[in-house]
């Protein structure tokens, strides 16, 4: 139905009972917007929804509208959540529509021609005359009631008036609140004049300040002037002192760059050694291990060799063995000795003859 009747109304979007399975604010602001301007083509409802409290003031503003205008009195938290829920809220609106659009159809149907002609007029146009019309209807409303009140007070205030009038006038006591009344009015009219003499008094003050201010203004427009002309005497001085300082400034710059380069450089060298001297270092331990490792094997394939020679000759005389392992202890301690002070050059094989 819902949709059936906006289709009538001519709302110009297709709209399906499955855009509301989910809330979907933005259509039901759209529709709620477009059924306002409908309804009143002047209305002045703001079509904001982007926050949520500009959300609020819509439904708010809306709802407002409908009760005041169309006595349709509408569910905000429905309309809020743009449900299906809402779609019975829009429904109360295009219902009204829908049955005002179709009674007038109705009668324009059985009217003739030439009649229906006669009642054609543009409702935009009396818009305005409506909005006055409903200003002196509240005015007439409030002004009945001041009235009715001080009707209510007219038996108090009719004897009051009765016995003021019956009173006789007594033309000194008159001729007194005569001469009050001018002595007040006299001093007001006093007062008036002298804060009028204030007032002339301060502009012309106003004014010659003003003057004087130009004046300054123009001196001190001209003392620019002239100082923007002449060059000061310390200028030349300036300018080639700036000009050393741009040259010392690069000569700096070149410098630093160099200093730079050059701690780079010994960076690198330092490590270099570092590095060079760890090599060395575990070069030396492993000649070392090397060396232990050999003179242990020397040590026992000696005293594994059980054979016929004469024990006498051997102790006499140094044979060939004992002679290398003592050149292996040698060597391995002098390797030791220089591993801290000097650096070792040359192979690891030994000489050709025992003087090498």
């Amino acid at each position: 139905d819902f949709t059936e009747m906006m289709r009538a109304l001519g709302y110009p979007r297709l709209i399906s009972m499955e855009n509301f399975q989910t809330p979907n604010f933005m259509l039901v602001s759209e529709v709620l917007l477009w059924l306002v301007k409908r309804y009143e083509p002047q209305s002045d409802i703001p079509g904001d929804v982007e926050t949520e409290q500009d959300r609020v003031f819509f439904i708010k503003a809306v709802a407002q509208f409908m009760a005041t205008k169309a006595h349709i009195k509408l569910n905000t938290k429905k309309l809020y959540q743009a449900d299906g829920y809402a779609v019975k809220e829009l429904l109360k609106v295009t219902s009204v529509l829908y049955g005002a659009m179709n009674t007038q159809g109705g009668e324009r149907a059985d009217l003739p021609e030439e009649d229906s002609s006669k009642f054609k007029f543009d409702l935009g146009s009396k818009v305005a005359d409506l909005k006055a019309a409903r200003q002196l209807a509240s005015e007439i409303t409030s002004k009945g009631a001041v009235l009715y009140d001080l009707l209510g007070k007219e038996v108090e205030l009719r004897e009051a008036r009765t016995e003021s009038i019956a009173r006789p006038l007594e033309i000194n006591e008159a001729e007194k609140v005569m001469k009050i009344a001018i002595n007040s009015i006299l001093e007001e009219v006093q007062k008036t004049k002298d804060m009028l003499n204030n007032v002339a008094l301060d502009e012309a003050s106003l004014e010659a300040k003003i003057e004087k201010r130009k004046l300054e203004l123009e001196r001190s427009q001209k003392r620019l002037q002239t100082l923007q002309s002449v060059r000061p005497a310390f200028m030349d001085e300036y300018e080639k002192i700036e000009e050393q300082l741009q040259k010392q400034y690069s000569t700096y710059l070149e410098k630093f760059r160099n200093l730079t380069y050059m701690e780079q450089l010994l960076d690198d060298h330092r490590r270099t050694e570092q590095e060079m001297f760890e090599e060395a270092a575990n070069m030396l331990r492993l000649v070392q291990n090397r060396l232990k490792e050999e003179e242990q094997h020397l040590l026992k394939s000696g005293s594994n060799d059980d054979s016929d020679i004469d024990i006498q000759e051997d102790e006499g005389s140094d044979s060939e063995g004992d002679l290398q392992i003592v050149r292996h202890r040698i060597s391995t301690e002098a390797l030791l000795q220089g591993r801290v002070g000097t650096r070792i050059m040359g192979s690891m094989q030994g000489g050709d003859t025992e003087e090498d």
